[in-house]
Protein backbone atom coordinates (compact mmCIF):
# COMPACT_ATOMS: atom_id res chain seq x y z
CA UNK A 1 0.00 0.00 0.00
CA UNK A 2 2.72 2.25 1.15
CA UNK A 3 6.31 3.12 -0.43
CA UNK A 4 6.82 4.47 3.01
CA UNK A 5 6.68 0.70 4.27
CA UNK A 6 8.80 -0.41 1.83
CA UNK A 7 12.00 2.02 2.34
CA UNK A 8 11.60 0.95 6.16
CA UNK A 9 11.39 -2.57 5.82
CA UNK A 10 14.61 -2.25 2.73
CA UNK A 11 16.35 0.39 5.32
CA UNK A 12 16.01 -2.78 8.35
CA UNK A 13 17.63 -5.39 6.11
CA UNK A 14 14.35 -7.13 5.55
CA UNK A 15 13.98 -6.44 2.17
CA UNK A 16 16.92 -7.23 -0.22
CA UNK A 17 17.55 -4.78 -3.60
CA UNK A 18 16.39 -6.57 -6.51
CA UNK A 19 13.98 -8.93 -7.96
CA UNK A 20 12.22 -8.74 -4.53
CA UNK A 21 11.64 -4.91 -4.33
CA UNK A 22 11.09 -5.00 -8.01
CA UNK A 23 8.08 -7.00 -7.23
CA UNK A 24 6.59 -4.95 -4.48
CA UNK A 25 6.83 -1.72 -6.36
CA UNK A 26 5.39 -3.61 -9.53
CA UNK A 27 2.25 -4.27 -7.36
CA UNK A 28 2.32 -0.81 -5.66
CA UNK A 29 2.47 0.37 -9.53
CA UNK A 30 -1.05 -1.60 -9.87
CA UNK A 31 -2.48 0.30 -6.85
CA UNK A 32 -2.24 -3.18 -4.72
CA UNK A 33 -2.23 -3.43 -0.97
CA UNK A 34 1.35 -4.79 -0.54
CA UNK A 35 0.99 -5.37 3.46
CA UNK A 36 -0.46 -8.85 3.02
CA UNK A 37 2.40 -9.83 0.79
CA UNK A 38 5.04 -9.35 3.19
CA UNK A 39 3.23 -11.87 5.41
CA UNK A 40 2.77 -14.08 2.28
CA UNK A 41 6.70 -14.17 1.97
CA UNK A 42 7.51 -14.25 5.17
CA UNK A 43 9.21 -11.18 5.04
CA UNK A 44 7.68 -10.05 8.85
CA UNK A 45 5.35 -11.51 10.82
CA UNK A 46 2.03 -8.86 11.35
CA UNK A 47 2.61 -8.59 14.95
CA UNK A 48 6.44 -7.28 14.35
CA UNK A 49 5.33 -4.88 11.84
CA UNK A 50 3.02 -3.40 14.24
CA UNK A 51 5.69 -3.35 16.65
CA UNK A 52 8.26 -1.80 13.95
CA UNK A 53 6.01 0.87 12.85
CA UNK A 54 4.43 1.56 16.12
CA UNK A 55 8.63 2.16 17.54
CA UNK A 56 9.96 4.13 14.08
CA UNK A 57 7.29 6.66 13.43
CA UNK A 58 6.47 7.02 17.10
CA UNK A 59 2.43 5.94 17.53
CA UNK A 60 0.96 3.73 20.10
CA UNK A 61 0.12 0.60 19.33
CA UNK A 62 -3.59 -0.49 19.97
CA UNK A 63 -5.11 -4.40 20.52
CA UNK A 64 -8.44 -4.27 18.00
CA UNK A 65 -9.45 -7.78 19.67
CA UNK A 66 -10.99 -5.42 22.49
CA UNK A 67 -13.24 -2.75 20.00
CA UNK A 68 -16.38 -3.74 18.68
CA UNK A 69 -17.28 -3.53 15.24
CA UNK A 70 -20.39 -1.67 16.07
CA UNK A 71 -18.61 1.94 18.06
CA UNK A 72 -16.83 2.79 14.93
CA UNK A 73 -17.11 6.30 14.30
CA UNK A 74 -19.42 6.72 11.22
CA UNK A 75 -20.23 10.39 11.88
CA UNK A 76 -16.25 11.18 11.66
CA UNK A 77 -15.92 8.92 7.67
CA UNK A 78 -18.06 7.37 5.69
CA UNK A 79 -17.82 3.69 4.86
CA UNK A 80 -16.34 4.07 1.71
CA UNK A 81 -14.02 6.38 2.84
CA UNK A 82 -13.02 3.67 6.04
CA UNK A 83 -12.79 1.18 3.07
CA UNK A 84 -10.93 2.52 0.86
CA UNK A 85 -8.22 3.99 3.05
CA UNK A 86 -8.16 0.90 5.74
CA UNK A 87 -8.41 3.18 8.78
CA UNK A 88 -11.13 2.96 11.49
CA UNK A 89 -11.93 5.90 13.86
CA UNK A 90 -12.36 4.12 17.17
CA UNK A 91 -13.39 7.22 19.68
CA UNK A 92 -13.17 10.76 20.01
CA UNK A 93 -11.47 12.89 23.18
CA UNK A 94 -11.83 16.45 23.37
CA UNK A 95 -11.65 17.83 19.27
CA UNK A 96 -9.17 14.80 18.07
CA UNK A 97 -10.35 11.83 16.79
CA UNK A 98 -8.11 8.40 17.35
CA UNK A 99 -8.01 7.13 13.87
CA UNK A 100 -6.79 2.72 13.93
CA UNK A 101 -4.34 1.99 10.69
CA UNK A 102 -1.88 -0.43 10.01
CA UNK A 103 0.27 2.20 7.98
CA UNK A 104 0.99 5.41 9.32
CA UNK A 105 1.60 7.17 5.53
CA UNK A 106 -1.72 7.45 4.83
CA UNK A 107 -1.88 10.32 7.59
CA UNK A 108 -2.59 13.13 4.62
CA UNK A 109 -5.34 10.87 3.54
CA UNK A 110 -7.08 10.67 7.00
CA UNK A 111 -6.78 13.77 7.51
CA UNK A 112 -8.51 15.67 4.24
CA UNK A 113 -11.21 13.21 5.57
CA UNK A 114 -11.76 13.90 9.45
CA UNK A 115 -11.78 17.74 8.09
CA UNK A 116 -14.62 18.29 7.82
CA UNK A 117 -15.88 16.50 11.20
CA UNK A 118 -13.70 19.70 12.80
CA UNK A 119 -11.56 17.19 14.58
CA UNK A 120 -7.90 16.71 14.41
CA UNK A 121 -6.95 12.84 13.65
CA UNK A 122 -4.45 11.24 15.99
CA UNK A 123 -2.99 7.77 15.11
CA UNK A 124 -2.45 4.69 16.60
CA UNK A 125 -0.75 1.13 15.01
CA UNK A 126 -2.85 -1.37 15.22
CA UNK A 127 -1.87 -5.38 13.30
CA UNK A 128 -2.88 -5.45 9.66
CA UNK A 129 -4.24 -8.78 10.32
CA UNK A 130 -7.00 -7.68 13.19
CA UNK A 131 -7.99 -4.41 10.75
CA UNK A 132 -8.85 -6.26 8.13
CA UNK A 133 -10.86 -8.69 10.30
CA UNK A 134 -12.54 -5.23 11.71
CA UNK A 135 -13.16 -3.99 8.18
CA UNK A 136 -15.15 -7.36 7.05
CA UNK A 137 -17.02 -7.40 10.29
CA UNK A 138 -18.07 -3.08 9.68
CA UNK A 139 -19.00 -4.33 5.79
CA UNK A 140 -20.80 -7.44 7.44
CA UNK A 141 -22.44 -5.34 10.05
CA UNK A 142 -24.09 -2.78 8.00
CA UNK A 143 -25.25 -5.03 5.18
CA UNK A 144 -26.58 -6.87 8.08
CA UNK A 145 -28.43 -3.82 9.17
CA UNK A 146 -29.75 -3.41 5.73
CA UNK A 147 -31.49 -6.53 5.97
CA UNK A 148 -33.12 -6.10 9.26
CA UNK A 149 -35.05 -3.36 7.59
CA UNK A 150 -35.88 -5.75 5.04
CA UNK A 151 -34.87 -3.33 2.07
CA UNK A 152 -32.08 -5.58 0.39
CA UNK A 153 -34.38 -8.43 -0.73
CA UNK A 154 -35.73 -8.19 -4.52
CA UNK A 155 -34.54 -4.53 -5.35
CA UNK A 156 -35.83 -5.57 -8.82
CA UNK A 157 -35.33 -2.58 -11.60
CA UNK A 158 -33.72 -0.29 -9.22
CA UNK A 159 -30.47 -2.64 -9.07
CA UNK A 160 -30.90 -3.36 -12.43
CA UNK A 161 -28.23 -1.12 -13.79
CA UNK A 162 -26.10 1.42 -11.20
CA UNK A 163 -28.02 4.49 -10.14
CA UNK A 164 -26.47 7.33 -11.94
CA UNK A 165 -26.95 10.81 -10.29
CA UNK A 166 -26.69 13.80 -12.40
CA UNK A 167 -24.23 12.23 -14.81
CA UNK A 168 -22.07 10.32 -12.63
CA UNK A 169 -22.32 6.49 -11.27
CA UNK A 170 -23.36 5.65 -7.74
CA UNK A 171 -21.56 3.68 -5.64
CA UNK A 172 -23.33 -0.10 -4.59
CA UNK A 173 -22.47 -0.01 -0.90
CA UNK A 174 -25.34 -1.07 1.42
CA UNK A 175 -25.97 2.93 2.67
CA UNK A 176 -26.19 3.57 -1.10
CA UNK A 177 -28.64 0.43 -1.87
CA UNK A 178 -30.93 1.26 0.61
CA UNK A 179 -30.91 5.34 -0.08
CA UNK A 180 -31.66 3.84 -3.94
CA UNK A 181 -34.40 0.90 -2.73
CA UNK A 182 -36.34 3.95 -0.99
CA UNK A 183 -36.30 6.65 -3.75
CA UNK A 184 -37.07 4.06 -6.27
CA UNK A 185 -39.72 2.75 -4.10
CA UNK A 186 -41.05 6.21 -3.59
CA UNK A 187 -41.32 7.26 -7.35
CA UNK A 188 -43.25 3.45 -8.22
CA UNK A 189 -45.99 4.48 -5.22
CA UNK A 190 -46.25 8.09 -6.52
CA UNK A 191 -45.07 9.72 -3.08
CA UNK A 192 -44.71 13.42 -3.46
CA UNK A 193 -42.28 13.65 -0.74
CA UNK A 194 -39.76 11.49 1.88
CA UNK A 195 -39.20 12.24 5.08
CA UNK A 196 -36.19 10.87 6.42
CA UNK A 197 -36.40 11.60 10.39
CA UNK A 198 -34.09 11.13 13.78
CA UNK A 199 -35.02 10.78 17.51
CA UNK A 200 -33.48 9.90 20.40
CA UNK A 201 -34.56 6.13 20.13
CA UNK A 202 -35.57 5.43 16.78
CA UNK A 203 -35.34 6.53 12.96
CA UNK A 204 -38.35 6.53 10.00
CA UNK A 205 -38.82 6.84 6.85
CA UNK A 206 -41.94 7.95 5.72
CA UNK A 207 -43.64 8.82 2.09
CA UNK A 208 -46.34 11.22 1.99
CA UNK A 209 -48.78 10.04 -1.03
CA UNK A 210 -51.69 11.54 -2.50
CA UNK A 211 -51.17 14.18 0.54
CA UNK A 212 -50.69 11.87 3.71
CA UNK A 213 -47.82 11.42 5.08
CA UNK A 214 -47.15 7.16 5.87
CA UNK A 215 -44.79 5.21 7.89
CA UNK A 216 -42.74 2.30 5.12
CA UNK A 217 -39.62 1.82 7.20
CA UNK A 218 -37.54 1.95 10.84
CA UNK A 219 -33.83 2.14 9.73
CA UNK A 220 -31.74 1.35 12.65
CA UNK A 221 -30.34 4.35 14.27
CA UNK A 222 -26.75 3.28 13.92
CA UNK A 223 -27.26 4.77 10.34
CA UNK A 224 -28.45 7.65 11.17
CA UNK A 225 -25.56 10.08 10.37
CA UNK A 226 -24.78 7.84 7.34
CA UNK A 227 -28.06 8.70 5.40
CA UNK A 228 -27.58 12.08 5.82
CA UNK A 229 -24.44 12.36 5.02
CA UNK A 230 -24.92 10.18 1.78
CA UNK A 231 -28.18 11.90 0.84
CA UNK A 232 -26.19 15.03 1.36
CA UNK A 233 -23.14 14.03 -0.77
CA UNK A 234 -25.66 13.08 -3.32
CA UNK A 235 -26.88 16.57 -3.06
CA UNK A 236 -23.37 18.35 -3.11
CA UNK A 237 -24.47 19.92 -0.18
CA UNK A 238 -21.47 20.57 2.96
CA UNK A 239 -21.54 17.20 4.62
CA UNK A 240 -19.38 19.02 7.35
CA UNK A 241 -22.05 21.69 8.02
CA UNK A 242 -24.47 20.45 10.34
CA UNK A 243 -25.48 23.37 12.77
CA UNK A 244 -27.82 25.44 9.75
CA UNK A 245 -30.78 24.13 7.08
CA UNK A 246 -29.25 23.83 3.77
CA UNK A 247 -30.85 23.26 0.37
CA UNK A 248 -29.78 21.20 -3.00
CA UNK A 249 -30.98 19.37 -5.47
CA UNK A 250 -30.07 15.65 -7.13
CA UNK A 251 -30.74 14.46 -10.51
CA UNK A 252 -30.82 10.59 -10.90
CA UNK A 253 -31.79 7.89 -13.62
CA UNK A 254 -32.33 4.37 -11.42
CA UNK A 255 -30.67 2.61 -14.87
CA UNK A 256 -28.80 3.85 -18.23
CA UNK A 257 -31.33 4.95 -20.49
CA UNK A 258 -34.27 5.60 -17.98
CA UNK A 259 -35.75 8.85 -17.69
CA UNK A 260 -33.77 10.93 -15.25
CA UNK A 261 -35.91 12.22 -12.01
CA UNK A 262 -34.82 15.54 -9.83
CA UNK A 263 -35.31 15.48 -6.09
CA UNK A 264 -35.35 18.82 -4.00
CA UNK A 265 -33.58 18.48 -1.02
CA UNK A 266 -34.12 19.73 2.28
CA UNK A 267 -31.94 19.34 5.28
CA UNK A 268 -32.79 20.78 9.03
CA UNK A 269 -30.92 20.44 11.89
CA UNK A 270 -32.97 18.76 14.67
CA UNK A 271 -32.04 17.85 18.36
CA UNK A 272 -30.72 13.70 17.50
CA UNK A 273 -29.33 14.48 13.82
CA UNK A 274 -30.91 16.08 10.57
CA UNK A 275 -33.85 15.64 8.81
CA UNK A 276 -33.91 15.29 5.42
CA UNK A 277 -36.74 15.94 3.48
CA UNK A 278 -36.77 15.42 -0.69
CA UNK A 279 -39.61 16.66 -2.79
CA UNK A 280 -40.29 14.41 -6.07
CA UNK A 281 -40.67 16.81 -8.65
CA UNK A 282 -42.73 15.68 -11.45
CA UNK A 283 -41.37 16.64 -14.64
CA UNK A 284 -44.81 15.11 -16.75
CA UNK A 285 -47.25 17.34 -14.24
CA UNK A 286 -46.83 20.58 -17.04
CA UNK A 287 -47.93 17.92 -19.99
CA UNK A 288 -51.60 17.55 -18.16
CA UNK A 289 -54.62 18.18 -20.56
CA UNK A 290 -56.69 20.87 -18.77
CA UNK A 291 -59.73 18.31 -18.91
CA UNK A 292 -57.37 16.28 -16.81
CA UNK A 293 -57.28 18.35 -13.43
CA UNK A 294 -60.96 18.43 -12.30
CA UNK A 295 -62.21 21.76 -13.56
CA UNK A 296 -66.41 22.05 -13.87
CA UNK A 297 -67.32 23.09 -17.51
CA UNK A 298 -68.02 26.26 -16.59
CA UNK A 299 -64.77 27.71 -14.27
CA UNK A 300 -62.70 25.85 -17.40
CA UNK A 301 -64.19 28.04 -19.94
CA UNK A 302 -63.53 30.87 -17.44
CA UNK A 303 -60.16 29.93 -16.95
CA UNK A 304 -59.44 29.35 -21.39
CA UNK A 305 -61.04 33.29 -21.82
CA UNK A 306 -58.60 34.84 -19.02
CA UNK A 307 -55.42 33.30 -20.03
CA UNK A 308 -55.86 34.26 -23.96
CA UNK A 309 -56.42 37.42 -23.09
CA UNK A 310 -53.64 39.79 -24.87
CA UNK A 311 -52.54 41.31 -21.30
CA UNK A 312 -53.38 40.84 -17.63
CA UNK A 313 -52.71 38.96 -14.69
CA UNK A 314 -53.89 35.83 -13.44
CA UNK A 315 -53.31 34.67 -9.76
CA UNK A 316 -53.78 31.22 -8.23
CA UNK A 317 -53.85 30.78 -4.26
CA UNK A 318 -53.62 28.09 -1.85
CA UNK A 319 -51.47 26.35 0.72
CA UNK A 320 -48.54 24.64 -0.48
CA UNK A 321 -48.90 21.42 -2.20
CA UNK A 322 -52.16 22.34 -3.51
CA UNK A 323 -51.09 21.56 -7.00
CA UNK A 324 -50.90 25.44 -7.77
CA UNK A 325 -47.85 24.95 -9.79
CA UNK A 326 -49.13 22.30 -12.07
CA UNK A 327 -52.33 24.63 -12.74
CA UNK A 328 -50.04 27.35 -13.75
CA UNK A 329 -47.88 25.26 -15.98
CA UNK A 330 -51.25 23.36 -18.01
CA UNK A 331 -52.31 27.16 -18.58
CA UNK A 332 -48.66 27.74 -19.98
CA UNK A 333 -48.52 24.71 -22.01
CA UNK A 334 -51.53 25.43 -23.38
CA UNK A 335 -50.32 29.20 -24.66
CA UNK A 336 -46.90 27.31 -25.23
CA UNK A 337 -46.23 28.41 -29.09
CA UNK A 338 -43.92 28.89 -31.59
CA UNK A 339 -45.11 32.53 -31.58
CA UNK A 340 -44.90 33.40 -28.61
CA UNK A 341 -41.81 34.34 -25.68
CA UNK A 342 -42.73 32.57 -22.42
CA UNK A 343 -40.38 33.10 -19.19
CA UNK A 344 -40.49 31.70 -15.76
CA UNK A 345 -39.21 32.76 -12.43
CA UNK A 346 -39.30 30.06 -9.63
CA UNK A 347 -37.49 28.29 -6.35
CA UNK A 348 -37.11 26.33 -7.88
CA UNK A 349 -38.33 25.18 -10.93
CA UNK A 350 -40.08 22.06 -10.71
CA UNK A 351 -41.14 21.04 -14.41
CA UNK A 352 -39.48 21.25 -17.12
CA UNK A 353 -40.96 22.46 -20.20
CA UNK A 354 -39.70 22.48 -23.52
CA UNK A 355 -39.88 26.30 -25.21
CA UNK A 356 -40.39 28.18 -21.80
CA UNK A 357 -37.23 29.78 -20.83
CA UNK A 358 -36.69 29.13 -16.91
CA UNK A 359 -34.77 30.90 -14.37
CA UNK A 360 -34.39 29.36 -11.03
CA UNK A 361 -34.19 32.36 -8.46
CA UNK A 362 -31.13 32.91 -5.99
CA UNK A 363 -31.71 34.97 -2.99
CA UNK A 364 -28.00 34.69 -1.74
CA UNK A 365 -26.75 36.08 -5.33
CA UNK A 366 -29.28 38.59 -5.88
CA UNK A 367 -31.25 36.83 -7.93
CA UNK A 368 -34.65 37.83 -7.17
CA UNK A 369 -37.94 37.57 -7.78
CA UNK A 370 -38.11 41.28 -8.45
CA UNK A 371 -34.63 41.35 -10.05
CA UNK A 372 -35.77 38.11 -12.69
CA UNK A 373 -39.11 40.20 -13.34
CA UNK A 374 -36.93 43.33 -14.32
CA UNK A 375 -34.97 41.23 -16.33
CA UNK A 376 -37.47 39.65 -18.01
CA UNK A 377 -39.19 43.11 -19.02
CA UNK A 378 -35.78 43.72 -21.44
CA UNK A 379 -36.03 40.27 -22.94
CA UNK A 380 -39.28 40.67 -25.16
CA UNK A 381 -41.77 38.67 -23.26
CA UNK A 382 -45.07 38.03 -24.30
CA UNK A 383 -46.08 35.93 -21.30
CA UNK A 384 -44.32 35.92 -17.47
CA UNK A 385 -44.68 33.92 -14.85
CA UNK A 386 -43.22 34.49 -11.44
CA UNK A 387 -43.60 31.89 -8.63
CA UNK A 388 -44.75 34.05 -6.03
CA UNK A 389 -45.77 37.35 -5.16
CA UNK A 390 -43.97 37.49 -1.96
CA UNK A 391 -43.40 41.63 -1.71
CA UNK A 392 -44.41 44.78 -2.69
CA UNK A 393 -41.62 45.28 -5.18
CA UNK A 394 -42.57 42.01 -6.90
CA UNK A 395 -46.11 43.30 -6.96
CA UNK A 396 -45.64 46.43 -8.40
CA UNK A 397 -43.36 45.39 -11.28
CA UNK A 398 -46.09 41.92 -11.71
CA UNK A 399 -48.56 44.72 -12.09
CA UNK A 400 -46.87 47.14 -14.18
CA UNK A 401 -46.04 44.33 -16.75
CA UNK A 402 -49.89 42.99 -16.33
CA UNK A 403 -51.33 47.00 -17.26
CA UNK A 404 -48.73 47.43 -20.46
CA UNK A 405 -49.15 44.81 -22.46
CA UNK A 406 -48.03 41.05 -20.98
CA UNK A 407 -49.92 38.13 -19.82
CA UNK A 408 -48.84 37.48 -16.11
CA UNK A 409 -48.88 34.19 -13.98
CA UNK A 410 -48.46 33.94 -10.40
CA UNK A 411 -49.19 32.47 -6.89
CA UNK A 412 -50.33 33.66 -3.55
CA UNK A 413 -50.75 32.30 -0.14
CA UNK A 414 -54.12 33.15 0.67
CA UNK A 415 -57.32 30.78 2.13
CA UNK A 416 -60.11 31.41 -1.04
CA UNK A 417 -59.97 33.76 -3.79
CA UNK A 418 -61.57 36.94 -2.83
CA UNK A 419 -58.86 36.87 0.11
CA UNK A 420 -56.26 37.42 -2.09
CA UNK A 421 -57.53 41.20 -2.57
CA UNK A 422 -57.22 41.99 0.60
CA UNK A 423 -53.42 40.38 0.93
CA UNK A 424 -52.45 42.32 -2.15
CA UNK A 425 -53.84 45.67 -0.58
CA UNK A 426 -52.20 44.66 2.78
CA UNK A 427 -49.09 44.46 0.76
CA UNK A 428 -48.95 47.84 -0.16
CA UNK A 429 -50.47 47.89 -3.71
CA UNK A 430 -52.59 50.14 -4.85
CA UNK A 431 -56.73 49.48 -5.26
CA UNK A 432 -56.74 50.81 -9.28
CA UNK A 433 -53.70 48.87 -9.83
CA UNK A 434 -55.09 45.62 -8.60
CA UNK A 435 -58.23 46.44 -10.46
CA UNK A 436 -56.79 47.44 -13.66
CA UNK A 437 -54.58 44.28 -13.76
CA UNK A 438 -56.21 41.58 -12.35
CA UNK A 439 -58.29 39.31 -15.04
CA UNK A 440 -58.94 35.89 -12.56
CA UNK A 441 -58.20 34.59 -9.59
CA UNK A 442 -58.17 30.85 -8.84
CA UNK A 443 -58.05 29.30 -5.14
CA UNK A 444 -57.58 25.46 -5.18
CA UNK A 445 -57.26 22.43 -3.05
CA UNK A 446 -56.56 19.18 -3.72
CA UNK A 447 -58.78 16.17 -2.29
CA UNK A 448 -57.75 12.63 -2.23
CA UNK A 449 -59.69 10.32 -5.35
CA UNK A 450 -61.74 7.15 -4.34
CA UNK A 451 -60.24 3.65 -5.50
CA UNK A 452 -62.41 3.30 -8.47
CA UNK A 453 -61.87 -0.75 -8.06
CA UNK A 454 -63.14 -0.80 -4.26
CA UNK A 455 -65.45 2.15 -3.91
CA UNK A 456 -68.57 1.09 -2.50
CA UNK A 457 -71.99 2.85 -2.69
CA UNK A 458 -73.46 4.19 0.81
CA UNK A 459 -76.67 5.52 2.62
CA UNK A 460 -76.56 9.10 2.55
CA UNK A 461 -76.19 10.61 6.10
CA UNK A 462 -79.69 11.93 7.32
CA UNK A 463 -80.47 15.57 5.46
CA UNK A 464 -79.35 17.73 8.60
CA UNK A 465 -76.28 16.52 7.90
CA UNK A 466 -75.82 17.21 4.10
CA UNK A 467 -77.78 20.62 4.73
CA UNK A 468 -74.94 21.63 7.15
CA UNK A 469 -72.64 20.48 4.67
CA UNK A 470 -73.67 22.60 2.05
CA UNK A 471 -75.68 20.38 -0.13
CA UNK A 472 -78.93 22.30 -1.72
CA UNK A 473 -82.95 21.23 -1.98
CA UNK A 474 -82.23 20.76 -5.55
CA UNK A 475 -79.06 18.14 -4.35
CA UNK A 476 -81.29 16.57 -1.97
CA UNK A 477 -83.48 15.95 -4.79
CA UNK A 478 -81.71 14.63 -7.28
CA UNK A 479 -80.48 11.37 -8.40
CA UNK A 480 -77.14 10.52 -7.51
CA UNK A 481 -74.39 7.81 -5.26
CA UNK A 482 -72.63 8.54 -2.10
CA UNK A 483 -69.62 6.39 -1.89
CA UNK A 484 -67.54 5.14 0.86
CA UNK A 485 -63.57 4.25 0.67
CA UNK A 486 -62.88 0.22 0.92
CA UNK A 487 -59.37 -0.36 0.58
CA UNK A 488 -57.98 -3.53 -1.97
CA UNK A 489 -54.58 -4.26 -3.12
CA UNK A 490 -54.66 -1.33 -6.17
CA UNK A 491 -55.05 1.40 -3.32
CA UNK A 492 -53.12 -0.46 -0.66
CA UNK A 493 -55.65 -0.45 1.61
CA UNK A 494 -56.52 3.13 1.53
CA UNK A 495 -59.78 3.35 -0.12
CA UNK A 496 -57.97 6.41 -2.00
CA UNK A 497 -55.73 6.56 -5.14
CA UNK A 498 -54.61 9.86 -6.54
CA UNK A 499 -56.39 13.22 -6.15
CA UNK A 500 -59.22 15.27 -7.48
CA UNK A 501 -58.88 19.12 -7.72
CA UNK A 502 -61.26 21.44 -5.94
CA UNK A 503 -61.26 24.67 -7.73
CA UNK A 504 -62.90 28.21 -6.47
CA UNK A 505 -62.44 30.52 -10.19
CA UNK A 506 -63.25 34.17 -9.51
CA UNK A 507 -63.17 36.18 -12.62
CA UNK A 508 -62.56 39.96 -11.78
CA UNK A 509 -65.84 41.11 -13.25
CA UNK A 510 -66.60 45.23 -13.67
CA UNK A 511 -68.57 45.31 -10.48
CA UNK A 512 -65.79 44.29 -8.32
CA UNK A 513 -63.61 46.20 -9.91
CA UNK A 514 -65.78 49.31 -9.07
CA UNK A 515 -65.93 47.87 -5.71
CA UNK A 516 -61.93 47.87 -4.86
CA UNK A 517 -61.67 51.34 -6.81
CA UNK A 518 -64.11 52.53 -3.49
CA UNK A 519 -61.91 50.53 -1.49
CA UNK A 520 -64.41 47.67 -0.82
CA UNK A 521 -63.10 44.68 2.14
CA UNK A 522 -62.39 41.23 1.42
CA UNK A 523 -66.13 40.68 2.50
CA UNK A 524 -68.26 42.81 -0.47
CA UNK A 525 -65.76 41.19 -3.03
CA UNK A 526 -67.12 37.84 -2.09
CA UNK A 527 -70.58 39.19 -1.64
CA UNK A 528 -70.33 40.18 -5.35
CA UNK A 529 -68.87 37.05 -6.30
CA UNK A 530 -71.48 34.45 -4.32
CA UNK A 531 -74.11 37.18 -6.26
CA UNK A 532 -72.39 36.50 -9.98
CA UNK A 533 -72.66 32.79 -9.54
CA UNK A 534 -69.12 32.20 -7.64
CA UNK A 535 -68.69 28.47 -6.51
CA UNK A 536 -66.56 28.61 -3.59
CA UNK A 537 -64.02 25.81 -2.56
CA UNK A 538 -66.46 24.16 -0.21
CA UNK A 539 -69.71 23.50 -3.47
CA UNK A 540 -66.91 21.91 -5.88
CA UNK A 541 -66.29 20.05 -3.60
CA UNK A 542 -69.78 18.48 -3.15
CA UNK A 543 -70.00 18.11 -7.31
CA UNK A 544 -67.41 15.96 -6.62
CA UNK A 545 -69.26 14.04 -4.29
CA UNK A 546 -72.14 13.92 -6.02
CA UNK A 547 -69.73 12.50 -9.27
CA UNK A 548 -68.57 9.90 -6.96
CA UNK A 549 -65.11 11.25 -7.16
CA UNK A 550 -64.34 11.19 -3.51
CA UNK A 551 -66.33 11.18 -0.13
CA UNK A 552 -67.88 13.97 1.84
CA UNK A 553 -65.48 13.29 5.13
CA UNK A 554 -62.57 14.16 2.67
CA UNK A 555 -64.08 16.91 1.26
CA UNK A 556 -65.40 18.62 4.82
CA UNK A 557 -61.35 18.36 5.92
CA UNK A 558 -59.74 19.65 2.86
CA UNK A 559 -62.36 22.93 2.83
CA UNK A 560 -62.56 23.34 6.32
CA UNK A 561 -61.77 27.23 7.39
CA UNK A 562 -62.01 26.82 10.81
Amino acid sequence: MSIGLLRLLKQEGLIPSGKVEEKYRKALDNNKNIIPMFFDDKVIAPEDLASLVSRVFNYPQFDLRAFPARKILTDVMEEAQIQENRCIPIFKRGKRVFVAVSDPTILQNVQKFVFNSGLSPELVIVRDDQLDSMLEQFSQSNTALIKEMGMDANLQEAQAETMIVSGEEEDDGPIAKFIQKVLFDAVNTGASDIHFEFYEFMARVRYRTDGVLREVVQPPLALRNNLASRIKVMAKLDISEKRIPQDGRIQLQFSKGSKAIDFRVSTMPCLFGEKVVMRILNSDAGFLNINQLGFEDFQKDLILEAIHRPYGMVLVTGPTGSGKTVSLYTCLNILNTDDVNISTAEDPAEINLPGINQVNVNDKQGLTFEAALKAFLRQDPDIIMIGEIRDLGTADIAIKAAQTGHMVFSTLHTNNAPATLSRMLNMGVAPFNIASAVNLIMAQRLARRLCSNCKAPMERPPEKVLREAGFTDEDLAGNWTMYRAVGCEACKGKGYKGRAGLYEVMPMTERMKAVIMKGGTEVDIANIAYEEGLVDLRRSGLLKVMQGITTLEEVLATTNEG
